[in-house]
């Protein structure tokens, strides 16, 4: 397995390259050089067992068999549940794909605890150290502030945007106590932080004096990771029965790792309605339109607030016929219309929908009437999304992101009660936050990232 750049401008690497660099040379983000083609979930097969051979597939060789199979059980051994990402039927046919029974009680666990492991093996088989940077909307934060506290060859930062996380979500990043994980609260947007992201990631000088890396949703291996959780409904639901998915969405991560799914042959008839709240880029980006810069807007779904959707660009890049050049120009700010790009999205299987506050409430009042289950906000982003499908003929699974209890004061505003209270989120309150709030500057975090590498 080889991995290239969207842009074109990067020679092609492998897997464990891929992974820790995270964004290619050229600003680019790394795709196979050609999709595997993976056989489909077995009868009797557990998710440690679909996620080992799924993420051997996509290594290519890079790391053994026997080696990515101990580090998969020792990624899902904390979590929650058997399954790891159980189904819940919720009506005759509507599922919830439940993806919040890790650590941090967010979807983002499931590709964190992966990455962590990998790089954990492969840093110590090396003797290497690095710094690992993360810009988070919410969920990815405290994700990998779980899976990275206490690593010794291993120095985390974290962006945040200062106020535009709810309380829980914060918590879970700035409370670990472990010395190695760095909190920055900067004053602005997400987009802002994944700008700056980006920005250092592309500074050559720098990534080779800190041993700079990211674990953001731009980093191919939680792509990879994703697509097993698709690949086992698939399975559950019936290996020839095509599925509507559901996938509220910001980053476009998880629901690029559907398509990711689908091309490597674990899904049939790829359908995707992408959810969105009232950040609604994708709506353009889907219809061969490019969004322009927008302003995020702080909604009930913080970690929805998204107006740059990185991994578009890896969409973008095959609907463009894997054309290095024509990303360029699209990423750079070449303004046409490119009807032929809405078109092969279309084929892909991708639709988009809009929800607004208003209706994400709403549908978080729906569910419970209807079911006695209570959702988070993004979750709900995506039930409300699944009622406007015209007349389903396949069974529809929307993706439940995380457990309410990291948005406590959106579900008692919508239900008028307090949400069940899980043991992960027991006693955060009282643990020590440690952070630090600055400007929204390339400068500032740049200058964090030099002292945490001179201290390490």
């Amino acid at each position: 397995m080889k991995y290239i750049s969207t842009r074109g401008g990067a020679d092609a690497v492998d897997f464990v390259t891929a992974a820790r660099a995270g964004l290619a040379p050229d600003g680019g983000l790394y795709v196979p050089a050609s999709y595997p083609s993976i056989a489909p979930v077995g009868p009797r097969e557990t998710y440690i067992e679909t996620a080992a051979r799924i993420m051997s597939a996509f290594a290519g060789g890079t790391i053994s068999e026997s080696v990515t199979a101990s580090l998969v059980a020792e990624a899902y051994a904390p979590f929650g549940h058997d399954a790891v990402a159980p189904l819940r039927q919720v009506s005759g046919g509507r599922w919830l794909l439940e993806l919040f029974h890790g650590p941090s009680l967010a979807f983002k666990d499931v590709a964190m605890r992966m990455i962590a492991r990998i790089f954990d093996h492969v840093l110590t088989e090396r003797g290497e150290r690095m710094i690992i940077l993360c810009a988070t909307s919410g969920d990815t934060g405290g994700a990998a502030a779980s899976a990275f506290a206490g690593a010794k060859s291993i120095e985390l930062v974290i962006l945040h945007p200062k106020g535009r996380v709810s309380e829980v979500q914060r918590r879970f990043m700035t409370a670990t106590g472990a010395s190695n994980v760095h909190n920055l609260a900067l004053e602005g947007d997400f987009d802002g932080t994944q700008k700056i992201l980006k920005q250092l990631l592309a500074d050559d000088d720098l990534r080779q004096r800190t041993g700079l890396a990211a674990v953001n949703s731009i980093n191919w291996l939680r792509i990879a990771a994703q697509s097993v959780y698709f690949a086992r409904v698939q399975a559950a639901l019936g290996a020839d029965r095509p599925i509507q998915f559901v996938t509220p969405t910001g980053n476009f991560g998880d629901a690029f790792s559907g398509y990711v799914a689908a091309r490597s042959g674990l899904v049939k008839d790829f359908a995707c309605l992408a959810a969105v709240n009232e950040n609604d880029a994708l709506v353009d980006l889907f219809g061969g339109r490019p969004a322009g810069a927008r302003q995020s807007k702080a909604t009930l779904s913080p970690a929805m607030d998204i107006q740059a959707p990185s991994n578009f660009e890896r969409l973008l890049f095959d609907a463009a016929g894997r054309s290095g050049e024509m990303v360029r120009e699209r990423m750079s700010g070449e303004l046409s219309e490119r009807p032929e790009i809405a078109r092969r999205i279309r084929e892909y299987g991708f639709t988009v929908e809009r929800v607004s506050d208003a209706d994400t409430r709403r549908e978080i009042q729906q569910t419970y009437r209807e079911c006695g289950i209570v959702v988070c906000p993004h979750t709900a982003v995506g039930l409300a999304a699944a009622r406007r499908l015209p007349n389903p003929d396949r069974p529809v699974v929307v993706l439940a992101t995380a457990h309410p209890a990291k948005f406590p004061e959106v579900t008692k505003h919508a239900l008028e009660f307090d949400p069940p209270v899980p043991a992960a989120v027991e006693g955060l309150a009282a643990r020590e936050e440690v952070m630090e709030v600055g400007p929204m500057s390339l400068e500032f975090v740049r200058d964090k990232i030099e002292a945490v590498s001179a201290s390490a």
